[in-house]
């Protein structure tokens, strides 16, 4: 087994995604996954729960990048404008792992438990984002309103960037989804 080779992390990370891919994440186990790594199981399990966790091991660090970004965000700054610039540091995330993310997804939709864990992820996000506009003063309705605004600005700026393939950025669909929910509000 070649476990002196660096990023053990990574290379489990690549050939589980290579191995849904090609075989379904249903029929792939970690035996695979840890052959085609060139590392053991035991090596799978110090870095990963199961098999589902190697598509959402980064759930914790995106959370991390969000909730700070609510966090250093100037005073006065409106709760949705700091919602934005979590959603702005999100995107900056996705779109430098584009293709690996557009393989990930594709692995999701093809799985109703996966579908469904990122669903519990997304509420997680949510929720992080809610206790950290609270912190910064917001009122608990704002927060939790703002919070599911950004979650579902993202779900829909996401998929529209993975299933509408073109020159635009992920920072672009939400900046378009903002603007559209910012009509959809607005007073005439």
């Amino acid at each position: 087994m070649g476990r002196w080779k660096p990023n053990a992390r990574g290379r489990l990370e690549q050939a589980a995604l290579e191995l849904y891919v090609e075989r379904g994440y249903d029929r792939t186990t970690v035996a695979e996954i840890t052959r085609r790594a060139g590392l053991t199981e035991r090596t799978f399990f110090r870095h990963f729960a199961d098999k589902r966790e190697v598509l959402f091991a980064g759930s914790g660090a995106l959370e991390e990048l969000c909730v700070d970004a609510v966090a250093t965000a100037p005073g006065a700054t409106a709760p949705i404008d700091v919602m934005t610039a979590a959603l702005d540091t999100a995107s900056s995330l996705f779109q430098e792992r584009g293709d690996v993310v557009r393989q990930r997804q594709s692995v999701i939709d093809a799985n109703t438990e996966l579908r469904e864990r990122e669903l519990v992820k997304l509420a997680s996000l949510s929720a992080a984002l809610a206790d950290a506009l609270r912190l910064r003063g917001v009122g608990d309705l704002t927060a939790r309103l703002t919070a599911e605004t950004g979650m579902a600005v993202l779900k829909v700026a996401y998929e529209r960037w993975i299933r509408e393939p073109d020159d635009r950025t992920l920072h672009q669909h939400l900046g378009e989804c903002l603007d559209a929910l910012r009509a959809v509000t607005a007073r005439t």
